[in-house]
Parts: structure tokens; C-alpha cells; sequence
């Protein structure tokens, strides 16, 4: 249930939608002869928020934050497992096209791999289904996993878990699957502006996380003042930080996380935050 309420939700709520529905609502307003001084409100109102959030740094202020919670630090030299977070993964077309294919959370994949290699010993797993709302398809765990094997992994080495679609189903399904033991280390690798989120799920789920960021969005702090050079480019950097700060306050308050915004020092250095999440709540 809260899968299908955060997707029609966010649907209506993200600010690119918000802008819509107001230049649509002012145009029909101003189409239908009535209240053209409500037509003129909304209208101003959808094309001011569509220059703000198109081509100020809005979006980069509310993504900084979200990138700069967690920073690499060296690993120890015994980890359980490398835990690479879906969402990197063209499903429909990899499956289409015969061949794995990638959008630019890609580092997610690469990163994953370099650090497998680091270290010999460790499971490399993937998590990750299809969140589709509509047309859902088959998860891309197995051209993930054929990937894998052909850089060099062992097939011995690959978990696969190809069922979640939200953050959430990736700590529990996977908490199920490998029943983390107290001391066993596990490297969370996913995008830096998803991290906090990742994190505070993946703990609440009884997780020993060390945060590996990447696929950064933001050049650092020097640069937030940076506006953007096409309005569908600050749009969508608005939404994906929106998204996931909303995203913090609803896994908060519906007990999917223990702390809104997660400590930095890693999980084994603090007490827990929160209780383990024994059940898949829909």
C-alpha cells in the first residue's frame, strides 16, 4: 500500500507537477471567460516557479545538503558485503536489446565492481525490481549478475535479490536473505544525494553500513550558486532532491527509519537508531 500511495502521490506533488497543474489550471480559467483574475494568479504563480526552479541554484542548495551527509572513509579489511543499490539499470531495454544498459546513476555499477575487486572475499549484491506503477517489467538482476561475472566475479560471490522496489523492500527483503550478524560490515553503495535515506533504512533493518557515495550531482559547495543553462535541467534536479527529502520525513513518520536525518559516524561507533523492522510493511 505505501508503495502505490508514494507513487501516485509524488505523482501529483513533485514541483514540476505542481507548476503544471497551475499553468493548466490558469489556462482554463482564462479559456472559460471566468475568474480571469484567479487565471492571471495562477498563471504568474506557475511561470515564476517555472523560472526559479528552472534556472536559479534552488536545486543544488537542496541537494548539497543531501550529498555532503556522508563522505568515504577507509574500509576495514574484512566486510561481509558489497551492497549495490538498484536503480542504475534500464530493465526494459537491457532485455530488448540483449545487453546491460545504464543511465547516469551508472557509477553505482562501476564503483561496486572497483571495490569488489578490492576486495576478493566479500559477496557483491544487488538489490533491485522494477517501481513501475503501470507496465511494470522483469527486474535487470540477471543481466546484473551477467555483467558481474564477466569482469571477473565469481558466480560464488553474487547475490542477487530482484524483487524490491523502494528503498525500504531493498533493507528488509535483503535483511531477510543475508541476516546480518552483529560485527559483520556491510559497504552501501549508492547515489550520494540517496544516501541519508539508504542509510538510516539500511540500519533500522539491523544493517553495519559503511556509506560509499557516489554519482554526485554537485560540484561541492563552491559551486551551489550555480544556476542552470535550461529550465527541464533545474526542474528535474528539483525533483530528485525533493523526493528525497520528502522521502526522510515519510519513512520518519510511517517507522520505516529510526532517525530523520542519520548520523555520519558509521553504524558498529553509535547505539542504534531505531529498532530492527521485522516485516515488509506495504
Amino acid at each position: 500500500m505505501f508503495f502505490y500511495a508514494s507513487k501516485i502521490i509524488g505523482a501529483l506533488v513533485w514541483p514540476s507537477s505542481v507548476i503544471a497543474l497551475l499553468l493548466l489550471a490558469g489556462m482554463l480559467l482564462l479559456w472559460g471567460g471566468r475568474s480571469l483574475a484567479w487565471a492571471r494568479r495562477l498563471l504568474a504563480s506557475g511561470v515564476g516557479l517555472l523560472i526559479v526552479c528552472g534556472l536559479s541554484p534552488l536545486g543544488n542548495w537542496m541537494v548539497l545538503p543531501l550529498e555532503q551527509r556522508f563522505s568515504r572513509s577507509p574500509l576495514p579489511q574484512e566486510i561481509a558485503g558489497i551492497i549495490i543499490l538498484g536503480g542504475f539499470e534500464l530493465p526494459g531495454i537491457s532485455r530488448a536489446r540483449g545487453e546491460l544498459s545504464l543511465n547516469e546513476g551508472a557509477e553505482r555499477l562501476t564503483e561496486g565492481i572497483l571495490l569488489a575487486l578490492q576486495r576478493p572475499q566479500a559477496r557483491v549484491i544487488f538489490t533491485g525490481g522494477d517501481g513501475s506503477l503501470i507496465g511494470r517489467q522483469r527486474s535487470a538482476a540477471e543481466p546484473i549478475a551477467a555483467f558481474l561475472k564477466a569482469v571477473g566475479l565469481s558466480p560464488e560471490r553474487i547475490v542477487l535479490e530482484e524483487q524490491a522496489r523502494t528503498t525500504q523492500e531493498n533493507a528488509v527483503l535483503l535483511a531477510r536473505m543475508l541476516q546480518p550478524r552483529p560485527g559483520e560490515r556491510y559497504v552501501l553503495v549508492t547515489s550520494a544525494f540517496h544516501m541519508p535515506r539508504s542509510v538510516a533504512t539500511f540500519r533500522h533493518n539491523g544493517f553495519d553500513v559503511i556509506p560509499w557515495p557516489v554519482d554526485y550531482r554537485t560540484r561541492g559547495s563552491g559551486a551551489v550558486w550555480e544556476g542552470f543553462a535550461s529550465i527541464p535541467g533545474g526542474l528535474e534536479r528539483v525533483d530528485l532532491a525533493f523526493k528525497e527529502w520528502l522521502g526522510l520525513v515519510a519513512y520518519r513518520v510511517s517507522g520505516r527509519t529510526g532517525a530523520l536525518w542519520p548520523a555520519a559516524q558509521p553504524a558498529s561507533a553509535m547505539p542504534a537508531e531505531g529498532s530492527i523492522a521485522p516485516a515488509l510493511a506495504r
